[in-house]
């Protein structure tokens, strides 16, 4: 019988033996590790031929690096260079789980054949196989640990050039299907969010990412020098749905306003919400007072102001002119009530009508335009309306 070491290693010469017998059926052991593989795991069997032949070169791997790591007494690098057999695409074809079943089923095959060897060999062996595991299980963490840094790093820049193409107003249908490899499900709203960078980008958009998960809301975030861009997706129904979600986020921003652009119906067309939501950012702090998130429809006159065409279009055309439309009493009664610093007696006096009249008719622009004269912003917003639609004209 011999002796072990210290380390627990028999001498070189009963190693190197034990290696050689346990060697010999080096073959057989693979066949039968493989043979398990296929009766104890069904995935085995959905592979195709050259995919389960990359397990057959793993597990033959596996079977002589631990002879060679055994006779060597632990100093060959022989774990960490088992997954070296296949190719780098077997990592993405074969969960860590299936790799953990790979492992797990030939070690058992394994230590089933030292039950065949003599006794006083067994032990050390044993042993050894035990040893031998532990580092192949470092080895397979490693190997799908980089290859998931790899891939993160991937999808991080891959994310990064969805939204890009979103602010920029390219996301065309290839956008769309990079979109996709993302996990982005195509939802039926669309809102681009804007706000301040936080310091620290990367953590800020992984809890984003879990609290929009917990909405059960599509997520692409991306930092853009010193903003955030969120392009969040869902069942968003109103803007006050999108505010009251994005009120959850709003903490992961940095310091300064956060502009919720309008919601839209496809990704190719959240340029126009990305658009809102910049001019947005550029004008929030002509409102000082502005809730915190707020909605860009709700930055129109500022940014009509700040030179955003587009919302000088909105105020003319979904402001001014629907009050026109709709009689021309109303648009005298508007600018009455104006001109008379808000007082409904005096729009009355000026009109030669009931102040009744004067309410029904500041009541029926509320109705048509979703501005009320009577609020402080409803009024800027419509008096902003009323001077450019008349430009317009």
């Amino acid at each position: 019988m011999t002796t072990p070491d210290a380390a627990g290693w028999p001498p070189p010469a009963a190693r190197e033996a034990s290696a050689r017998r346990l060697g010999a059926s080096a073959a057989e052991m693979t066949t039968a590790a493989l043979a398990r593989i296929a009766e104890e795991h069904p995935w085995f069997a959905e592979l195709d031929a050259e995919h389960r032949s990359w397990i057959t070169l793993v597990a033959r791997s596996g079977i002589d690096g631990f002879l060679e790591w055994f006779a060597s007494a632990g100093r060959t690098q022989a774990p960490a260079s088992v997954f070296a057999a296949a190719p780098r695409a077997l990592a993405r074809r074969i969960t860590l789980n299936q790799t953990v079943d790979l492992v797990r089923t030939t070690i058992d095959t394994v230590e089933d054949r030292i039950a065949s060897l003599p006794e006083e060999e067994q032990s050390t062996l044993r042993i050894g196989i035990l040893r031998y595991s532990r580092e192949i299980a470092f080895a397979a963490a490693q190997v799908y640990a980089r290859a998931a840094e790899v891939r993160g790093a991937w999808d991080a820049r891959l994310e990064a050039l969805v939204v890009d193409a979103v602010i920029r107003g390219e996301a065309d249908e290839s956008v769309v299907s990079r979109a996709s490899t993302l996990g982005w499900a195509s939802p039926p709203g669309i809102s681009v969010v804007i706000g301040t960078a936080p310091s620290d980008p990367g953590r800020a958009v992984e809890a984003i990412r879990q609290i929009a998960a917990r909405h059960s809301l599509d997520l692409l975030a991306a930092p853009q020098g010193d903003r955030l861009v969120l392009v969040l997706g869902g069942t968003l129904e109103s803007d006050a749905q999108v505010l009251a979600r994005v009120g959850d986020v709003v903490g992961q921003f940095g310091d300064g306003q956060v502009v919720v652009g309008p919601i839209v119906s496809d990704l190719s067309e959240a340029a126009r919400s990305a658009r809102a939501a910049l001019s947005g950012m550029r004008a929030a702090k002509a409102w000082p007072e502005a809730p915190r998130p707020v909605a860009a429809e709700d930055l129109l006159p500022e940014r009509a102001l700040a030179g955003d065409g587009h919302a000088r279009r909105r105020l003319a055309n979904d402001l001014y002119r629907p009050v026109v439309q709709a009689g021309r009493d109303l648009v005298d009664t508007l600018a009455a009530f104006f001109d008379s610093g808000g007082s409904i007696e005096a729009t009355a006096r000026a009109q030669f009508v009931h102040p009744n009249t004067v309410r029904y008719r500041l009541r029926r622009i509320h109705e048509l335009t979703g501005y009320s004269p009577l609020d402080p912003r409803g009024g800027y917003a419509l008096r902003l309306a009323l001077t450019l639609g008349r430009l317009l004209d």
